[in-house]
């Protein structure tokens, strides 16, 4: 039947109406309604018109991937406002449109943390941020900053991007207001570090810029408000989804982008202990992709998010006197219209324990000063400014004891429950759990829809203290359950997740691009040095050079140099080397170094050397390096190794073979994946 005008006019303001009723419910309601607030709905993400608009004069920007800078820069917005009144915001570079930054008013005091990643590199939120002060910012002469470098000195590329940016800057005409600084990570001295900096940065405001200061005393962003009627049962709680998508149930959760805001579900098709020991363990696990768009390249990392363990909550929860509350929900409200709300709320104190905090992370002497106000008596409080004041007896009876914040305050207290400090303190202060990022073990070639992961469980005994890696004890619950082998864990974990979203063995997940990547052309050789879980991505290399075989492809030479501590105990992947060489033929071998076989200690930097006349032929053939694992001695010592073969074979200084080599990390010839 035809339609006449009438009709297409009603359907046309039915369709108004309800297009008007969807923009509304979705982009105008009330920020309670949804658990969230964010400067992109509030306020539009422009930056220049975000800070007018809330009449900030301070901005304190940062570059993180593991969220310490994220964590420095809450810290420092909210001590800058509390003593020196400074009208603060804090600014994640991928949040933000800041192609007017060069704009900005030279009444906007701006401070840049700045971690550096892998070698050299920006972390994944700031890499636009500087590939736009590289390319596209011209003058920047109504700048006023400072910049405070996050950096690992086991990295030859030591602090780069804080170095660089805060060259930049000086180039383009900005005026610093108070020195560059930097934080070592390496020689465990990042806290130290910032705290030295943050010194003299109040210093200079106070000194140069005339600003008054005041005693520091807490200023909460959020407020917390407990709800009356609402439980766990109630479909828009939170449990600890990943993200809101998860809570709604809203899109399709099988189709990315996946990424560090938004992760894909992954099931564990398979999990195996790889070690013969009953001491250490190593777990290699496979996460299907086979149910999402989500796919890698070899050589790529994935991100596993992690949860905390039972135990760990449960002393959380006894030294802030929560046990009876983590059931208890609440919904959080930003203060300031700048501030983001962290997580999904309303959500319970117990899901923020086990999949929002950083609960076992290590404590600061920042954090231990600023917690001494909410001290559960007197000498409680004496002790606290005691040791926060006091770099040493911090050092020997917090850093070296491996205590994290729950065991360090109940010692301190003497068991004492911290039941007042606010639990907006707690989420304002404490890091929140990050993703941690292994390199996958596995060939896109072989695997499409797979990714390997091999990760050496992490548990320590500290005097009487247990420290466990987060992850790694997860994953190693997992594999204990899904192969019954009967084994207790040294802690456990809620394996089916929130709503038991992670039952049948899930995790959520994303991958990040690496740039650890073989050659283009195939018939390139390759040296590949990967002691212990270095080997991981080196497996993956390997996997991906017998699949171009079977295809018909002409393969290069592949030199594997691997260590462990013995052969019978923990050698990676054993019965897999011969079923390579079975394929690659005369182009592959493997050299291995068992370092607790033999009276004096063997290491691969040593069987490189032994090796020395065919890996220079190698690297005269245009061979390229590759080295994965312990970046504080392995890597340096293995690259001691290759500027020694260098310099006796071709009769050239060890410095001018030093100097070819970083000319071959130029040419991306010698590449590195190391922590």
């Amino acid at each position: 039947m035809a339609l006449d005008t009438l009709d297409f006019a009603v359907i046309l303001v039915l369709t108004v109406a309800i297009l008007a009723y969807i923009v509304k419910t979705n982009f105008f309601s009330e920020p309670k309604s949804t658990g969230f607030l964010s400067a992109d709905a509030l306020a539009g993400n422009n930056l220049l018109d975000v800070i007018k608009k809330n009449n900030k004069n301070a901005v304190i920007f940062y570059g993180s991937q593991t969220g310490t800078a994220e964590d420095y820069a809450s810290k420092l917005s909210k001590e800058l406002s509390a003593r020196f009144g400074l009208k603060t915001m804090t600014v994640d570079f991928s949040d933000y449109d800041l192609t007017n930054f060069d704009s900005i008013s030279e009444d906007t005091l701006c401070f840049f943390l700045m971690a550096t990643y892998g070698e050299g590199e920006p972390t994944d939120n700031a890499n636009e941020f500087c590939e736009w002060l590289e390319n596209d910012a011209d003058t920047l002469s109504t700048l006023k900053f400072t910049v405070f470098g996050l950096g690992n000195s086991t990295y030859e590329l030591y602090n780069a991007v804080g170095k660089k940016l805060d060259q930049q800057f000086e180039e383009k005409g900005a005026e610093r207001f108070a020195d560059y600084g930097e934080g070592d990570d390496g020689k465990g001295t990042l806290d130290e570090d910032f705290l030295t900096w943050k010194d003299n940065l109040f210093e200079s405001l106070k000194n140069n810029l005339n600003l008054e200061e005041h005693e520091l005393t807490y200023e909460p962003g959020l407020r917390l408000e407990e709800s009356d009627f609402l439980t766990l049962a109630d479909d828009n709680v939170s449990h600890g989804e990943p993200d809101k998508t998860y809570i709604t149930g809203s899109g399709d959760l099988s189709k990315g982008p996946f990424d560090h805001s938004h992760p894909y579900l992954s099931p564990i098709k398979y999990t195996k202990e790889l070690f013969n020991s009953k001491d250490r363990s190593c777990v290699h696990l496979e996460f299907d992709l086979s149910g999402s768009n989500l796919r890698y390249s070899t050589g790529d990392h994935v991100a596993i998010w992690p949860s905390n363990s039972n135990e760990n909550i449960l002393t959380f929860a006894k030294a802030f006197g929560l046990e009876d509350k983590l059931d208890t929900v609440f919904e959080l409200v930003a203060l300031d219209l700048t501030i983001s709300i962290p997580f999904p709320t309303p959500i319970s104190y117990g899901a923020v324990l086990r999949h929002h905090l950083e609960i076992t992370g290590p404590v600061s002497r920042q954090f231990l000063l600023s917690i001494a106000g909410f001290a559960p008596d007197a000498s409680s409080k004496k002790e606290v400014a005691r040791i926060g004041n006091d770099k040493k007896a911090f050092a020997e009876e917090i850093t070296h004891k491996s205590l994290n914040i729950a065991d360090a305050l109940l010692v301190i207290s003497d068991g004492k429950p911290w039941s007042s400090v606010p639990f907006e303190f707690i989420i304002e202060s404490i890091s929140h759990l990050q993703p941690r990022y292994y390199s996958i073990s596995s060939s896109s070639l072989t695997e499409k829809t797979t990714i390997n992961v091999t990760a050496v469980v992490e548990a320590e005994k500290v005097g009487s203290q247990l420290v466990t890696g987060v992850v790694t004890n997860l994953l190693k619950n997992i594999e204990i359950e899904q192969n019954k082998t009967g084994e207790k864990p040294v802690v456990t974990y809620d394996l089916s997740g929130p709503r038991g979203k992670f039952s049948k063995f899930k995790l959520p997940i994303h991958v990040r691009k690496s740039t650890f990547k073989l050659p283009t052309n195939p018939s390139t050789p390759v040296i590949l040095v990967g002691p212990g879980t270095g080997v991981a991505p080196l497996r993956g290399f390997v996997r991906e050079r017998v699949n171009q075989k079977q295809n018909g492809t002409s393969v290069g030479e592949t030199v594997l140099f691997y260590g462990c501590r013995r052969s019978d105990e923990d050698f990676l992947y054993k019965d897999e080397w011969p079923q390579y060489a079975k394929t690659l033929g005369s182009s592959f071998e493997i050299h291995t170094a068992f370092s607790r076989e033999t009276e004096k200690k063997v290491y691969v930097q040593h069987k490189i050397l032994e090796q020395s006349s065919k890996i220079n032929k190698l690297l005269e053939s245009g061979a390229f390096i590759y080295v994965c694992g312990d970046a504080s001695r392995m890597a340096r010592d293995v690259q001691a190794s290759f500027a020694k073969i260098l310099s006796q074979e071709r009769g050239i200084s060890e410095e001018k073979a030093g100097d070819l080599l970083r000319s071959y990390k130029t040419q991306n010839r010698y590449q590195e994946d190391v922590w």
